[in-house]
């Protein structure tokens, strides 16, 4: 009970953080240093990767990627000379000039379905490479059987693997009032933090929709990067809160990548 009643408090007091907060989130200072910096590192956006069920709709169609595809993905990438790095490495670059490999790329996956335990996991293993997941940490407290449970997020991330917050139910968070985006904004980053014994700073926008509320929500909580889904491969130091991604699709060929990483 006493444990409940602190929880509900410091949910109110950081209602009252976010609502008195003067600046919006993404016009905060660039860096430590003053300097602002600007680098170009494709932050790669997968939600499913696993075969079609048979009555998949059109949405499930688009945001579907089969492993056998997935495979040339990461094939083309690793042929190529791409290294991948983590949202804190791209955060570091910006913020303090720390130098990234000659050609990173970051490797995003959105809402912790199973297939990115079965299948995404696994093949990143094999190449090599590291991903960010983002998952929607109610259903990990739930074990919900179509999702990631916390023991598997666990072990990605002893694997070198980062498990970031994806809010607590998946929901939209424009248009809503700051005790509702503070339960599901911070409430996600701290089911995280206490299963994994690491505080996030990374965060990620249900269906990119956001506010100017969200953002100062997002910053009180001490997020230092969030993503979203617009369209882009330029970051810089101050846009903090609304990294651009390339969104991957279903019918996303290892050609369609070459086109899509090589096109700005």
């Amino acid at each position: 009970m006493q444990t409940r009643i602190f929880t509900l408090v410091s949910l109110c007091l950081w209602s009252l953080c976010a609502l008195w907060s003067a600046a919006p989130a993404h016009a905060q200072s660039a860096s430590a240093d003053g300097t602002l910096r600007r680098v170009t590192v494709p932050i790669l956006m997968y939600h499913y990767i696993g075969e079609l069920p048979a009555d998949a709709d059109e949405y499930r169609v688009n945001l579907t990627v089969t492993p056998s595809q997935f495979e040339t993905h990461l094939s083309y990438l690793q042929q190529n000379g791409y290294t991948t790095v983590t949202l804190d490495d791209l955060d570091a670059a910006l913020q303090a000039g720390q130098p990234l490999p000659p050609k990173p790329i970051v490797l995003t996956f959105d809402d912790g379905h199973l297939d990115h335990y079965t299948n995404a996991f696994p093949a990143l293993q094999r190449f090599g490479f590291s991903g960010t997941f983002f998952v929607i940490t109610g259903l990990l407290d739930v074990d919900h059987p179509d999702y990631v449970n916390w023991e598997q997020a666990q072990e990605m991330e002893a694997a070198g693997m980062r498990i970031e917050p994806h809010t607590k139910s998946h929901l939209q968070l424009n248009d809503r009032g700051a005790e509702f985006l503070v339960y599901e904004v911070l409430g996600s980053i701290e089911s995280v933090e206490a299963h994994l014994n690491r505080r996030p700073q990374m965060f990620s926008y249900p269906a990119g929709r956001y506010d100017e509320q969200t953002l100062s929500v997002v910053e009180a909580a001490g997020v230092q990067r969030a993503v979203t889904t617009q369209p882009g491969q330029r970051h810089t130091t101050d846009n903090r809160l609304e990294l651009r991604r390339v969104r991957i699709s279903g019918d996303t060929t290892a050609i369609g990548l070459h086109y899509i990483l090589n096109s700005g």
